[in-house]
């Protein structure tokens, strides 16, 4: 803990203005063989003589009249005033240890130690005075001698208390090495070696506290959290580590971050608390002391803010002063790190064994003290006055236990099994150097030391490697950085129905060698004001299926939750970003995971690929049955008219075009994309070649039965009508092959018609070749179309150019009403156009070309003969 409004450059200032004067405390006289002390401070102290002398530092009273003392005249003491009987309980601990140290033989067997205690009386300065009092000692006078040999004044130093105290002790007594053991000082600042040579501690560093606090933080969820300091090293340094593991850690956010002044001004308290009750943090976390803590909860009663969860730090988490019906209202459930407690069985025997001698000894005025205090008497002589006003004068034979005081109450030892493991690391540290063997001793040459030769560098090599375990069952050693293995308890405010209030241990956080950083909660002891863990969050989470996107000119935890867009995902909570899914999936509706897209095609199983193949089969099966009736009456006028052989071809392309759509249904494949367009542009410009030279045979026929015309004829024999339609379908082959060896039409997984969808297509390869081999197709049919057109008022025994303009207006009209039909139609939907445009001209080519013959046929035979065609020709002539 730190303590004041003193900030470590405050105290570096008081330091070196000290050190100065102690460097002119020892003045070697110019005609003398010895030094003499020129000034001495006049401290409270304990002192007990022994082999070795152990320093303690201790605040036994809190506040000093003269806080700036440093020295003072001859004769004249500090004036100390606040006596804490809890601190000096502290300071009897010390001397218990070493006493409990004393007897037992196999620690420092044949070593006796001893110890002088100071109180600091709650100043730096007098502090420091005690510091530099136990590195020096307090002999008057000592003689020169060419080497510096003896004991040392005290072997190493247990304490200060506070962290202000101890870095301006650590930053002077480091130069020299000597050996500081706190058991009270958390700021993370001392863990830095290069200031702090020789500095080690028992209690752990607010490095620590913080990753504790972090953790609990962590446990609930409470990402959204306030900060309150003290003005001084322990709250700032708190506060840069607070902030620092915070943000690494990505456990939340601040809130806000507030300096509690020391002198409790109300106006600075009231905007606090003003800021604190209007803010969205349910958690506040204090890193501040006692003394603070009871002005600000006076505005929080004031303005009457509830419904808060406070987070203490070791400084206030045991404040009794805190736990009163008044305030528990708004700090019942306070969650709070506390020192570890410990038990030291035989301290309470050491206690009441305390008594002061009756002389007026110096040395023990401590002790004076503490009894004058707790029987509120004085000890000969008294004051003036004192036995006038009904003053008690002390014996010495008053009996402490009669007296209803804490100072016996070791029910919640703390700060005292600090003090107890401080002073058992230095003797087994002391104790470790006592038995180095000559010749493998860790100093030069494998050299050992002495109590005589022992210099405080070599007991800080010892303190560095020691390793022990506590009657309690604690182990004690330091890392590289002088701090103990820490461990903290976790405490909790128990409000009973009664109205009184239990501090109960609820957890611990530790860290071992072997596991690292543990926390251990028994989260069915702990008692909440409302009930249950609050909720602090600036935002709530963002559930699977969105994603956070930070609050412009807020805290990373003050954020938005997003949808994630289609085709993405995020399968947890306050997911950064989204993530896509692969090319098969497409996102669930919930957009928290990735479902297989559904696959489509123009199928054989659903309505609309059913109902094309069924009339694909229909047109091949009608197809196949004109064909069986020309067959069957090939020898008639009608089937034999216009070249039959032609009919027959026209009737087979017509079949291959019904066959060639059932390519376009089913899941596309690399040898039906490759086959249906060149069957389909194949079949096509078989058929209308054959109606194409039927056409210009009729125009040869009747331009031949004209006088001088039968020249014509010889152009278009059988042989120069077959060999005219297989040049015209061979140009569409060598057409389909170009287009397929040079970009072939190949299957393809269309993922842009549909986010949730696969279609499956064939790609065309070569726009191009596609566009060649429609435009040859509507190149023959359109010359077809105006043939027919010039010769549709020929005679009609020779004339069937009626029915193929009629034909060719159907098959343009499809095929022109198919390109925009086709270019917009997505998917399986381009397929269906297509067949339908195939089957649509297919069935208009059938049914005008042959469906008047199979009339004449089938219903009216007696018009199926020579006579009677010839008979029409001649009334028409």
């Amino acid at each position: 803990m730190c303590k004041g409004r003193r900030t470590v450059m405050g105290s570096l200032f008081n330091t070196y203005l000290l050190l100065g004067v102690f460097l002119v405390c020892f003045m070697p006289c110019s005609r003398a063989s010895f030094c003499k002390l020129r000034r001495k401070f006049y401290l409270n102290e304990v002192h007990k003589p022994g082999d070795v002398l152990l320093g303690g530092l201790f605040e036994v009273h809190f506040t000093s009249v003269f806080p700036e003392l440093t020295f003072s005249s001859e004769g004249e003491e500090p004036r100390c005033k606040g006596f804490d009987t809890l601190r000096f309980r502290q300071a009897m601990t010390m001397a218990f240890a070493v006493d409990e140290i004393n007897k037992n033989s196999n620690l420092l067997p044949n070593v006796t130690l001893g110890y002088t205690m100071y109180d600091n009386c709650g100043a730096l300065v007098i502090g420091l005075s005690g510091a530099l009092s136990l590195a020096s000692g307090q002999e008057e006078q000592f003689p020169l001698q060419e080497k510096c040999l003896g004991t040392l004044p005290v072997l190493g130093i247990v304490g200060d208390s506070f962290s202000t105290f101890t870095i301006a002790t650590s930053n002077v007594l480091g130069l020299f090495r000597m050996p500081i053991v706190s058991y009270f000082a958390t700021c993370s600042c001392l863990s830095d070696r290069q200031r702090f040579p020789s500095f080690f501690r028992t209690i752990p560093s607010d490095a620590f506290q913080v990753r504790a606090m972090i953790q609990i933080l962590k446990h609930f969820d409470w990402t959204w959290v306030g900060l309150l300091i003290s003005d001084d090293d322990y709250g700032f340094h708190a506060a840069q580590s607070f902030q620092s593991d915070l943000t690494q850690s990505g456990a939340g956010c601040l809130a806000y971050l507030q300096v509690l002044p020391w002198d409790g001004d109300p106006n600075e308290l009231r905007k606090i608390v003003h800021l604190i009750k209007t803010s969205t943090a349910r958690v506040v976390m204090a890193f501040v002391h006692e003394s603070q803590m009871i002005p600000l909860m006076e505005e929080v009663v004031q303005q009457n803010v509830t419904g808060l969860q406070w987070i203490a730090s070791e400084a206030w988490i045991a404040a009794a002063v805190l736990q009163t019906p008044r305030l528990m209202p708004y700090l019942g459930g306070t969650l709070g790190i506390a020192i570890r407690r410990g038990e030291m069985p035989g301290l309470r025997e050491f206690l009441l064994q305390i008594r002061p001698d009756h002389s007026n000894n110096y040395e023990n005025n401590m002790v004076r003290q503490y009894w004058e205090f707790i029987f509120q008497c004085r000890f000969p002589p008294p004051p003036a006055g004192w036995v006038e006003s009904g003053g008690v004068i002390c014996t010495g034979e008053e009996d402490i236990e009669n007296v209803e005081t804490e100072f016996l109450d070791l029910s919640n030892l703390r700060a005292e099994y600090n003090v107890y493991k401080a002073v058992y690391a230095l003797a087994y540290a002391l104790d470790d150097m006592l038995q180095c063997t000559p010749g493998r001793g860790p100093f030069s040459g494998n050299s050992c030391t002495t109590l005589q030769t022992m210099e405080p560098w070599q007991l800080v090599h010892y303190l560095q490697t020691v390793n022990f375990t506590t009657s309690f069952g604690d182990q004690v050693s330091f890392d590289e950085n002088g701090d103990a293995l820490p461990i903290y308890d976790i405490m909790n405010w128990l409000w009973l129905p009664d109205g009184r209030t239990k501090v109960q241990n609820v957890g611990e956080v530790k860290r071992s060698a072997s596991k690292g950083e543990e926390l251990t909660l028994f989260e069915d002891k702990i008692f909440w004001s409302f009930g249950e863990p609050p909720r602090s969050v600036c935002s709530e989470s963002c559930p699977p299926g969105t994603r956070m996107a930070r609050k412009k000119g807020e805290p990373e935890c003050c954020f938005d939750c997003i949808p994630c867009s289609e085709g993405k995902i995020s399968n947890k909570t306050n997911s950064v970003e989204c993530t896509s899914c692969p090319e098969d999936f497409a996102s669930s509706p919930q957009r928290d995971h990735c479902v297989p897209k559904k696959i489509e095609f123009l199928s054989y199983h659903e309505p609309l690929g059913i109902c094309l193949t069924s009339t694909s089969l229909l047109g091949t099966f009608i197809c196949a049955v004109v064909l069986g009736i020309f067959i069957h009456h090939r020898s008639t006028p009608v089937v034999r008219a216009n070249n039959s052989e032609l009919s027959f071809l026209i009737l087979m392309s017509l079949k291959l075009c019904f066959l060639c759509s059932l390519l376009f249904i089913g899941r596309p494949r690399l040898w039906t994309c490759q086959l249906r367009h060149a069957a389909f542009g194949i079949s096509f410009v078989l058929c209308v070649s054959c109606i194409l030279v039927k056409t210009m045979v009729v125009l040869a026929v009747f331009k031949a039965s004209k006088p001088g015309g039968g020249a014509s004829l010889k152009w278009f024999g059988a042989v120069q009508q077959r060999g005219t339609v297989l040049l015209l379908t061979c140009i569409q082959a060598a057409i389909c092959v170009v287009w397929i060896v040079s970009a072939s039409p190949l299957p393809h997984k269309n993922t842009q018609y549909h986010s949730d969808k696969i279609v499956y297509e064939c790609v065309v390869g070569s726009t191009v070749g596609f566009a060649v081999l429609l435009g040859y197709i509507g190149l023959l049919a359109i010359l077809s179309f105006l043939l027919a057109f010039l010769a549709r008022n020929l005679p009609d025994n020779f004339n069937e150019a009626k029915l193929i303009t009629f034909s060719m207006l159907i098959f343009c009209a499809v095929w022109v009403a198919f390109v925009p039909a086709y270019v917009n139609s997505p998917g399986k939907y381009a397929d269906a156009v297509e067949v339908f445009a195939i089957l649509a001209s297919s069935f208009g080519l059938l049914v005008a070309l042959f469906g008047p013959k199979c009339y004449i046929i089938l219903l009216r035979p007696e018009r199926n003969t020579k006579k009677a065609i010839m008979g029409r020709a001649t009334s028409k002539s």
